[in-house]
């Protein structure tokens, strides 16, 4: 169904050449930081409370929300993209900045997820993604950490191989970060699972 870049608030992190898309949402903030990456949004997602409305250009269209409402602005957007019917999202300055806003852009990962779409966060030194069973294979990559999370209230009959802590047919769940700091010690990682929802963060061992 394709590609939906969600440009977020959070720390400045600009993405590589390498990323593909075929629709962009700025969201607030996520404004200035398209600009700044010369990618020209298609539309803007704002309750202007980080943005001052006199720096939007109204040449693209824009979705308008009152601050006090129900949604973040990268929550809205990923409606906004599911409604258009994207299947992959992929969002980025979506960390650092206000912890708040990181916890719920994870949560907003695990709304896509439940809605049938892969979502993934990108920075710089970190990299997200949604898996929702069946088997994933995760390649090595050099200086960074795996971890695994359940995002559900359980994820059923998960098995890690090629890693440094291994597991076979176990039931994680969210209130026990058992999956915390694995890494690679094969060429590649395969991951299954049979029910919930994961989230796969690879991140930058400083």
């Amino acid at each position: 169904m394709g590609r939906c870049l969600i440009i977020s608030g959070g720390d400045y992190s600009p993405i590589g050449d390498a990323i593909t898309y075929d629709y962009v949402i700025a969201c607030d903030l996520g404004y200035e930081y398209a600009l700044k990456m010369g990618i020209r949004p298609d539309i803007m997602v704002s309750d202007f409370d980080s943005l001052d409305k006199d720096e939007f250009s109204y040449d693209i269209p824009l979705l308008e929300f009152p601050v006090r409402k129900d949604d973040s602005d990268t929550m809205l957007a990923i409606k906004h993209a599911l409604d258009k019917g994207y299947d992959h999202l992929i969002i980025c300055c979506a960390l650092g900045g206000r912890l708040d806003h990181t916890i719920a852009n994870i949560q907003g990962m695990a709304y896509a997820a439940r809605n049938g779409a892969l979502c993934e966060i990108i920075s710089e030194n970190e990299y997200l993604r949604t898996f929702t069973g069946g088997e994933m294979i995760l390649p090595k990559k050099e200086g960074f950490s795996l971890s695994l999370y359940s995002i559900t209230d359980a994820c059923d009959n998960v098995s890690i191989t090629g890693s440094a802590y291994d597991i076979s047919g176990m039931t994680m769940t969210n209130s026990f970060p058992l999956g915390l700091s694995n890494y690679w010690k094969e060429d590649r990682v395969k991951v299954t699972m049979s029910e919930g929802i994961m989230l796969v963060v690879e991140s930058l061992i400083k």
